[in-house]
């Protein structure tokens, strides 16, 4: 092996060094815009039971429910 194969090895380094910092990057990036996503403030999610939908007002047509319901 001569000075071509060292130079080789090397470029190889070089590349596969480049690839695992690229990785990470792109991986801190997502966490942090994923978290920059996440509501701030008083806002939160609410879980709510199907039957609690007794509250809306009927559907003006059956084609116009989400689930086919008649008025």
């Amino acid at each position: 092996m001569g000075i071509a194969g060292e130079r080789r090895r090397t470029v190889w380094r070089l590349v596969v060094a480049g690839w695992v910092l690229a990785v990470a990057v792109a991986g801190g990036l997502t966490l942090w815009m994923q978290d920059s996503t996440e509501p701030r403030g008083p806002y939160v999610w609410e879980e709510t039971d199907p039957g609690d939908a007794q509250h809306l007002p009927p559907c003006p047509t059956p084609q116009a429910c989400a689930y086919g319901a008649t008025p």
